[in-house]
């Protein structure tokens, strides 16, 4: 398997919210909680589903659509930033050989200790 470049972006993420909108699905829908009877009559949550990544964000801490949709934008194109951030290779560490003879002398010793509660065998 061919490494993949490392200056490239696995999912290019639109400088604009138009161009980012264009590649979500949008949904609405009552968000509930505090604020009585308005929050029961109105759709004000906005929820974004990004087409090609599949991630989601949502938003429904605000009264108003519009600033619903402006805060799930953010929240999406932060959570595609992170997808975006490259791991660092993990470096295997090993285990010095000191250290190795005390874990399994703990481990003998332990096992000593656990080996006297059994019962003694049956003599017959």
């Amino acid at each position: 398997m061919a490494d993949s470049d490392p200056t490239e972006v696995p999912f290019p993420i639109p400088g604009s919210d138009e161009a980012l909108l264009a590649q979500c699905e949008v949904e609405t829908f009552r968000s509930g909680g505090k604020g009585g009877q308005h929050q029961n009559k109105t759709d004000s949550g906005v929820r974004l589903i990004h087409g090609p990544t599949g991630v989601r964000a949502a938003s429904r801490t605000d009264r108003s659509q519009h600033r619903n949709k402006h805060i799930a934008l953010e929240r999406l194109r932060r959570k595609l930033e992170r997808l975006n951030e490259r791991q660092a290779p993990r470096i295997a560490t090993r285990i010095p050989p000191k250290e190795r003879r005390k874990r399994l002398e703990g481990k003998r010793k332990r096992a000593h200790i656990k080996a006297l509660r059994r019962h003694p065998p049956d003599e017959e």
